[in-house]
């Protein structure tokens, strides 16, 4: 059993709060019972799984058949792991995995974020987004790191349900799948039309922005479709997270019943 917070595990972990870190170690945490659930259920690699006596006792479904290293911790070195205040007896740490870009189906729907910086705004636009049939997210390089803890937490273990890539030249890839019949939506207060005044039947990527600047002026002047979400009531505009989510849901309504949809 692991009680010192001078153990070289346990230094280890704690330097894996930092994105450098986890950068340069090529692993991330795992924080909870419900995020090491989801990993399994998807075989994604683990390193090493540390977990309090109590939990150990209550979980032997979750831990006794994995093929990797499992530490007993008492609970005030897992707190010292862990990024949660109040951590609920277990953490692992899990490899990285590279995703090659995907292939999107014929009628596929994709999420593109651009310097994106919040990470409950990510882990809340990767839940959703797979909640809403979403194949792939595609992130520009300055985005919040995508294995931050938050982002995890935040997505309620969705997170290992989206493929993900990260784009040194987002322009150039959005170009690669307007080339193959994508339509490139964008918000814009401006904007003449509606959101639900574009065909979304089409296969389409939405493209989301920085919380406070939003989309940089090149990739807006890329947009095939530029549309609003109206708002009342002397709101600027909404959070990004929220904005993608209506016109995800959106995409969802017109596909579940295509031929009604008018232009």
């Amino acid at each position: 059993m692991l009680t010192s917070l001078k153990n070289p595990l346990v230094k280890q972990i704690r330097k894996l709060h930092q994105s450098k870190s986890r950068r340069q170690q090529g692993v991330f945490l795992l924080e909870g019972t419900h995020l090491l659930q989801e990993a399994k259920a998807v075989d994604w690699p683990l390193e090493v799984v540390c977990m309090t006596p109590d939990w150990q006792q209550k979980h032997p479904s979750l831990w006794e058949d994995l093929q990797v290293r499992c530490e007993t911790v008492i609970p005030a070195v897992l707190a010292a792991m862990a990024t949660t205040v109040n951590p609920d007896g277990v953490m692992a740490v899990a490899k990285s995995q590279l995703h090659s870009l995907p292939t999107l189906s014929a009628q596929g729907v994709g999420l593109v974020l651009e310097t994106l910086q919040d990470p409950g705004n990510l882990g809340t636009l990767i839940r959703t987004g797979v909640a809403t049939g979403v194949e792939v997210l595609l992130m520009s390089t300055d985005c919040v790191d995508p294995e931050n803890p938050k982002v995890l937490r935040a997505s309620a273990g969705a997170w290992f349900h989206l493929p993900r890539q990260i784009c040194p030249d987002l322009a150039g890839t959005l170009r690669q799948y307007q080339q193959q019949g994508f339509q490139l939506m964008a918000t814009c207060p401006t904007a003449s039309r509606c959101y639900w005044d574009l065909d979304l039947t089409k296969p389409t990527l939405i493209l989301i922005g920085n919380e406070g600047a939003g989309l940089s002026p090149a990739l807006s002047e890329l947009a095939d479709q530029t549309v609003q979400i109206p708002l009342l009531g002397g709101v600027e505009s909404l959070n990004a997270a929220i904005a993608a989510a209506v016109i995800l849901y959106e995409v969802r309504r017109q596909r579940r019943n295509p031929e009604a949809f008018t232009v």
